[in-house]
């Protein structure tokens, strides 16, 4: 009886295997895969420090459109081919290969930076300073689309190491949700309504207008601030002025000590001389009171 038993039990287990083998392998003969997020994400809590993708710079800060700042905190991701891509608003772009290799791709595409506006309009948010793609860094430009919910639509890269990003979402879908003017300050609304109106009178040309819209975008925190680069470029122009002054009081004592030399020379050889200031700047001038110079016995052309 104990006998039959084991062999009843032994059946059972053999018959839960069948099960098992012909659940996970079936009748393809493929092993079933579950895709899981690749776990070296920039934005992933749960993984240490040491292990995360690290950025080159940090984000700026939240700006553009009021009622877009309740993205920022959010991330989205959208799965094409083998690759996730994960947009968080005001943060980064990442891209993750969703395969076993043991060398899986995992990379930052871009940092959030700056505003992409034009005609009165944001037009894109521009993700840059990614992981190095030979020469250059990563960069991402994200596109804002109207739709009924927020979602990462698309992906594309346009040229190498440019990417392309369609993000949908309601909060856009207001006819005046992505203007420029209604976010500045009124301090800089009356410099934008001024700049308008030097350019309609004629007084700046076309490249001046842009640069002083440029100017105030900057001001606002639309776009990346490059007037950090305009203080190196004007501290390298005082530096280049303050040698020019070097060379020209080093290159005025070397024409000092030569004069001296020549009025030494002169009294050597018993030449006269007068010595004449010209607006008390040293100048001088010389005047032979002998036509004959010493060592010279030619006649004098008296015609």
């Amino acid at each position: 009886m104990r006998c039959f038993s084991y062999r009843v039990a032994h059946l059972i287990r053999l018959c839960f295997v069948c099960v098992y083998l012909f659940i996970n392998y079936g009748s393809a003969g493929k092993m079933k895969i579950v895709e899981e997020p690749n776990t070296f994400g920039l934005n992933n809590p749960f993984v240490a420090q040491g292990s995360r993708l690290q950025p080159k710079v940090t984000p700026a800060p939240v700006s553009g459109p009021v009622h877009l700042h309740q993205l920022a905190g959010k991330c989205f991701s959208l799965t094409e081919s083998t690759y996730k891509y994960e947009f968080c608003p005001f943060h980064n772009v990442t891209q993750h290969e969703q395969t076993f290799r043991w060398n899986a791709y995992s990379g930052i595409l871009g940092i959030w930076q700056e505003w992409e506006m034009a005609n009165n309009t944001f037009t894109g948010m521009w993700m840059r300073d990614g992981d190095t793609c030979g020469n250059r860094n990563r960069e991402t430009k994200v596109i804002l689309v109207c739709s009924t919910r927020s979602k990462l639509a698309q992906v594309s890269e346009p040229s190498t190491c440019v990417y392309s990003l369609t993000f949908e979402t309601p909060l856009v879908c207001h006819p005046h949700s992505l203007l420029v003017y209604p976010t500045l300050k009124e301090e800089l609304q009356k410099e934008w309504d001024e700049a308008e109106q030097a350019r309609y009178e004629g007084l700046i040309t076309e490249q001046g207008y842009n640069n002083l819209l440029k100017d105030i975008f900057e001001d606002a925190g639309l776009l990346k601030s490059r007037k950090v680069k305009v203080k190196v470029q004007e501290a390298a122009a005082d530096s280049e002025r303050q040698n020019s002054l070097e060379k020209c009081k080093a290159d005025y004592q070397k024409l000092r000590e030569e004069t001296e030399r020549l009025r030494a020379l002169l009294t050597q050889h018993n030449i006269p001389f007068t010595s004449e200031t010209n607006d008390g700047k040293g100048t001088v001038s010389v005047t032979v009171k002998d036509q004959h110079l010493r060592g010279d016995n030619g006649l004098i052309d008296v015609q």
